[in-house]
């Protein structure tokens, strides 16, 4: 006999259809109220086939630090750039600048690389604080130095308090196998064979990208030719950024604002996630040195017009091309995302301002000095 009663719904069933009902409901009030919330409020797994609600372990601080995006549509709070203490000469003398030095390469077949995620309070301009979505040691994170054709493998630990994961530009790999997000207090290791030279973005790829990397996630990967380039005296790695503020950050931390990342409109643009620390602390060469930049642009949208004042770029591999240069150059854009290398040998001693040419750009910070021949005094541009 055929029965004709109704199907029962499996339970499973029944208690996806609650989660959905909730996320919803959820939605609607943070909505109405108009707050912010992850989208990993509510997240489901599977236990023995049934589906589980699971909160994010997060506490109250990092709670605020997410709830700092503003919400898509609001109005972009005013502009912060240029805010600064009454100190700001002094802290930006007393600021241990980030090491643009290219670290050394590292021998045998396979190079392990640690990555640390971690919320954490930097200063990206002297007195101006920021609650960064980062790294162990801020932003950018470490500068990667491999080989062609090294295996790069990389290890990547979760200690804030959302799921975060690592897209590599340098790597060929499935992103759905590789960039996966790494949940609070977990670990993923994934490997990739360097196979393509020249200097790559690293950076969170989890949802909303724009609002991740803008938080300080990011960082440069250098892939060295096994053909050597031409030989440089001193080798520098330049990482240009740009910084979205909810308030000054002079008494207490900013937090990103999504209006403005939306309108590209930020309140700093950095060298290695700093206003203008190569100004107080400028990097340095002999005079006659051939001096390498390794410029990547982790923007999350603006691009970076790169430029060295009083000379002319004598090689230019652009966006990471390794294969053919251009020769003398005034100005190489480097886009948001992508890299290039610059080659500049400069004989008369002096203070050379290496910039980005699109000028706003200098106004908020990104700018620095190359004293060739470590002449005495400074200046500004």
């Amino acid at each position: 006999m055929v029965s004709t009663a109704p199907a029962r719904k499996d339970p499973t069933d029944r208690n996806e259809e609650r989660i959905t009902f909730l996320r919803i409901v959820v939605l609607l009030l943070a909505l109405a109220v108009g707050i912010s919330i992850p989208i990993e409020v509510l997240l489901v797994t599977r236990d023995g086939g049934k589906a589980v609600v699971q909160a994010p372990q997060a506490t109250a601080g990092s709670m605020a630090r997410m709830a700092g995006m503003t919400a898509a549509g609001a109005a972009a709070t005013p502009s912060f750039a240029g805010a600064a203490p009454e100190n700001a000469d002094a802290l930006a003398a007393a600021h241990k600048p980030y090491d643009a030095a290219l670290p050394p390469l590292q021998a045998g077949d396979v190079v392990k690389v640690n990555l640390v995620l971690k919320d954490i309070t930097v200063q990206i301009a002297p007195g101006v604080k920021y609650a960064a979505w980062a790294w162990a040691g801020g932003a950018p994170g470490p500068v990667i130095h491999v080989r062609q054709g090294q295996t790069v493998k990389i290890t990547l630990t979760n200690k804030g308090a959302i799921p975060h994961s690592v897209d590599f530009h340098a790597g060929r790999v499935a992103p759905d196998k590789n960039f996966i997000d790494v949940f609070p207090g977990k670990s993923f290791t994934f490997s990739f064979k360097a196979n393509d030279p020249g200097v790559f973005m690293y950076h969170c790829g989890t949802k909303p990208v724009l609002m991740h990397i803008a938080n300080g996630m990011y960082g440069a990967i250098v892939v060295e030719p096994t053909t050597p380039l031409p030989h440089a005296d001193k080798q520098y790695v330049l990482v240009a950024s740009e910084w979205y503020l909810d308030r000054d950050g002079l008494t207490q931390p900013a937090q990103f604002d999504m209006a403005k990342a939306h309108a590209k409109t930020p309140d700093w643009m950095t060298f290695n996630g700093y206003a203008g620390q190569y100004v107080k602390h400028p990097l340095t060469a002999d005079p006659g040195d051939t001096v390498r930049f390794w410029v990547m642009d982790a923007g999350p949208s603006i691009d970076t017009d790169f430029h060295i004042v009083g000379t002319i770029l004598d090689r230019a591999w652009i966006d990471s091309d390794l294969t053919q240069h251009l020769n003398n150059v005034q100005t190489a854009q480097v886009p948001a995302g992508g890299g290039g290398v610059f080659d500049v040998k400069i004989d008369e001693p002096g203070l050379y301002p290496f910039v980005s040419h699109a000028f706003a750009a200098v106004d908020q910070g990104q700018v620095g000095l190359l004293n060739v021949g470590h002449v005495a005094g400074t200046m500004s541009h």
